[in-house]
């Protein structure tokens, strides 16, 4: 790709505290001829906080594909530009997915400015596992889908993390509650860097019956970090019989396919296969 180009810096924005953001962050905005942001009136309060006057363009859910057309011919005429959503690290629940695979595949150069990100704000003070964990975006809206993630989630050994809006947090604990074991360890972190900041770690009933009762913990945005599930390794799941099934369907099928089948097959209980499952995969990766 020609020199000529120009870049796409992938800019990280406070997620409260506007004196959350980088020097560089700062310099880079000033720099760019032009700043891609999910919602420009958001946006313009912390330009005009670091009297930062760059053109504005929106790039948003609804109109990223198309966007990002005109976006890569801007850069491909050597004008840089610079990626930010409302808050926190772009891409991560967040537009910017479109802009960015476009950019990299047409091989012009895509530099991240990083900083804030409520999910690793959260985790770094939740007093969990971190490594490994992993981020599964923003729960599902329907209270069917929802339940069908956590039981997905259920017997999942590692810290796992989900967005949740003011609108469903208590909904979405009670569809947990009815899925996973409630002394189950969670933690509630809502309003990250702003003036009601409030980070519960606590069992998962607890948790349920602290929103219920306050309405201040049914407000502002939520990062919901739930503990990993312990695997008891000295007890025996399964009859060797069920694990040979379990074990030849694996090799076919997802681990979630090869339990559902297994259920039907076997009649033992899904949470017992899908542990037993998880061990089958456990032991093929060390072979």
């Amino acid at each position: 790709m020609s020199s000529e180009c120009g870049k796409l810096y992938v800019v990280a924005t406070p997620i409260g505290n506007l004196a959350d953001i980088s020097f560089r962050a700062v310099d880079i905005l000033k720099r760019v001829d032009l700043i891609a942001a999910e919602d420009t009136r958001h946006v313009k309060m912390l330009l005009q906080h670091y009297g930062i006057t760059n053109k504005l363009v929106a790039l948003h859910q609804h109109n990223e594909n198309k966007a990002s057309v005109g976006l890569l011919e801007k850069l491909r005429a050597g004008r840089s530009i610079a990626l930010v959503s409302d808050a926190g690290t772009p891409l991560l629940s967040d537009p910017g997915m479109p802009l960015v695979k476009t950019v990299k595949d047409a091989g012009i150069d895509v530099i991240p400015i990083p900083g804030a990100c409520a999910l690793i704000a959260a985790l770094s003070v939740a007093g969990l596992p971190v490594a490994p964990f992993s981020f599964e975006g923003f729960s599902p809206r329907a209270s069917s889908a929802r339940r069908a993630f956590f039981n997905e989630k259920l017997m999942c050994p590692t810290t796992w993390i989900f967005y949740e809006s003011s609108h469903r947090i208590l909904a979405s604990l009670k569809d947990m509650a009815d899925i996973l074991p409630l002394e189950r360890q969670i933690v509630i972190a809502r309003e990250l860097t702003k003036l009601h900041e409030t980070i519960v770690k606590t069992s998962l009933g607890n948790a349920l019956a602290l929103v219920e009762t306050h309405e201040n913990m049914r407000k502002g945005e939520f990062v919901v970090i739930v503990e990993g599930a312990e695997l008891d390794k000295k007890v025996q799941l399964i009859t060797p019989e069920q694990e040979k099934i379990l074990s030849v369907l694996l090799s076919e099928c997802s681990i979630k396919t090869a339990v559902s089948m297994a259920v039907e097959i076997t009649g033992i209980r899904k949470k017992l296969l899908y542990q037993a499952a998880l061990g089958l995969g456990k032991e093929k990766r060390l072979t």
